[in-house]
C-alpha cells in the first residue's frame, strides 16, 4: 500500500514541534492558544475565506503565503476571531507575530496566525504574548503535543479533528525514504463550500517547490474541504495552510512526476479525513450525510449537484428525523443547477446490510419503509445518485439539522 495511515497529527513528520497553553483568550482556565513550529524554514501554500470580510490573521497570512512563499511557525487563538477589527486587528497580529518571532528566534515575516471565535472584539496582546512566551518555552515534537495542540483550537468542536499519513519516495542516492505528512483542523460551525469555515494547518517533511506545493493543495481542496456543508454559512477566518519542510531527506519534487502524483494522492486523503470529520461534528449533529454523484456530464456539475443536497435544510431535517422523503433529496438536485434528464436519474440509499433504490426512471418507487428507517438510524448516511449523463463523479459531506443546532448558536457569544 502506497499511502499508510500513522498514528500522530501535526508533530508526525520530521522537524516539527508544538505547544499549546491557557492564555484566558476568552474564557479563564480554558487552554486555547497554539504554536506550530519547524525547526528549519518551510515552502508555504495556502487557501483562504471568499468571504470579502477576511479577518486580520487571513490577510497576514495572505501576504506571506502569496509573497514571501516561506514561513517556519504558526501561532492560533481560539476565542475570539480577530475579524471585523479593522486597523487594530492587524496591528495586533503584526505585535504577535513579533513576539512570537522574538520567542523563537526567527524573523516576524515567517510567522503566521490563524483566529477563531467570536467576530467584533479586539484580541487583549497582552494574553496573547503571555501564550507566545509560554509555547515557545514548551514546544515537542511527541504525538501527545500534536493531539494536545488540535485540541486548543477548538470551539464548539465536540472532537478534536487530526490525522497522519507516510508514503515512501525516492532519495537522491536511489534508496528509499519516508515522507509524512500530518494536519489538525477545526471546525463545526459556519462550515460551507467557498472555503468552508474552519482552521486547518498540515504539516510534511517532503522536499517539494513551493509552486507545486500550492498546485497541489489548490487542486485537493476542491473535492475535499469544499465539498462539506454543515450549515450554509462561511466564515470570515477560513484557512487552510501546508507547510514543508524537507528534512525527509527525498529528492526534491520539482515537477510533475511520479513523486509529485503520489504526494497528491497522500495529500488528498490527508484532506479529505480532516474534512470528512469535520462533516460529521457539525454543531449539534447526529448523522454524517455522504452524497455520491455519478455519471454527471462533467466534474464541476458533479460537485454542485452533491453540494446542494448535503446544503439542503429539508433534507438535514429529513436526516434528523429519519424520515425516508426521498422528493428532499430529489428537489434539492433538481434547483441546484446544472442541467440534466430527471427520467435518467436514478437515487440509492446505501445502506450496511444493503441498498434501497427510491427513484428510477421518472418515478419515485415503492420501498421497504422499516428498511429504510433502519438505513436512516446509522451514525453515516449515503446516498448515490446516478445522473445517467457522462463519466464525471464527485462525492461532498454534510450533517443533520438538529434542535441542538439552533440552542448553540443561539447563544455562541455567552
Amino acid at each position: 500500500m502506497k499511502i499508510r495511515n500513522i498514528p500522530g497529527g501535526v508533530t508526525a513528520a520530521a522537524g516539527f514541534s508544538a505547544a499549546c497553553c491557557a492564555a484566558g483568550i476568552k474564557y479563564a482556565g480554558r487552554t486555547d492558544m497554539a504554536m506550530l513550529f519547524s525547526d528549519v524554514p518551510c515552502q508555504t501554500a495556502g487557501t483562504f475565506t471568499s468571504n470579502r470580510f477576511k479577518a486580520a490573521p487571513v490577510l497576514w497570512d495572505m501576504e506571506i503565503v502569496y509573497g514571501a512563499k516561506t514561513a517556519q511557525a504558526v501561532v492560533v487563538n481560539a476565542g475570539i476571531a480577530n475579524a471585523c477589527t479593522g486597523e487594530e486587528g492587524l496591528s495586533l497580529c503584526r505585535a504577535t507575530a513579533e513576539c512570537a518571532g522574538e520567542a523563537l528566534h526567527i524573523p516576524a515575516s515567517s510567522v503566521l496566525l490563524g483566529s477563531t471565535g467570536v467576530i467584533g472584539p479586539q484580541l487583549p496582546l497582552d494574553k496573547l504574548s503571555f501564550g507566545v512566551r509560554q509555547m515557545a518555552s514548551s514546544l515537542s515534537g511527541s504525538a501527545e503535543a500534536g493531539t494536545a495542540a488540535s485540541r486548543a483550537i477548538m470551539t464548539t468542536d465536540t472532537v478534536n479533528k487530526e490525522a497522519a499519513l507516510a508514503i515512501d519516495l525516492p532519495a537522491e542516492d536511489g534508496s528509499t525514504v519516508t515522507v509524512h505528512l500530518g494536519g489538525m483542523s477545526k471546525g463545526s460551525g459556519m462550515i460551507h463550500p467557498n472555503m468552508c469555515t474552519m482552521l486547518a494547518y498540515l504539516t510534511t517533511d517532503i522536499a517539494i517547490a513551493q509552486p507545486l506545493l500550492q498546485k497541489a493543495l489548490s487542486e485537493v481542496v476542491q473535492d475535499t474541504f469544499n465539498m462539506i456543508s454543515v450549515d450554509g454559512d462561511t466564515s470570515t477566518n477560513d484557512t487552510l495552510l501546508i507547510l514543508a519542510n524537507g528534512l525527509a531527506g527525498n529528492r526534491p519534487v520539482l515537477q510533475e512526476d511520479d513523486s509529485y502524483a503520489l504526494f497528491r494522492d497522500a495529500l488528498f486523503t490527508l484532506c479529505r479525513t480532516l474534512a470528512v470529520k469535520m462533516a460529521g461534528d457539525g454543531e449539534g449533529a447526529t448523522h454524517l450525510i455522504e452524497m455520491r454523484v455519478t455519471h454527471a456530464d462533467t466534474k464541476e456539475n458533479a460537485r454542485v449537484l452533491a453540494r446542494s443536497v448535503v446544503s439542503s435544510s429539508l433534507v438535514k431535517a429529513m436526516i434528523f428525523g429519519k424520515d425516508a422523503n426521498c422528493g428532499r433529496v430529489l428537489c434539492a438536485l433538481g434547483y441546484a443547477g446544472p442541467a440534466f434528464d430527471p427520467a435518467k436519474v436514478e437515487l440509492t440509499l446505501n445502506g450496511a446490510d444493503g441498498d434501497l433504490c427510491f427513484y428510477r426512471n421518472g418515478n419515485v418507487l415503492a420501498f421497504d419503509e422499516e428498511k429504510a428507517l433502519r438505513i436512516l438510524s446509522e451514525t453515516e448516511i449515503r446516498f448515490t445518485c446516478d445522473m445517467g449523463a457522462g463519466d464525471a463523479e464527485a462525492t461532498a459531506w454534510g450533517c443533520d439539522l438538529t434542535y441542538d443546532y439552533v440552542k448553540i448558536n443561539g447563544d455562541y457569544r455567552s
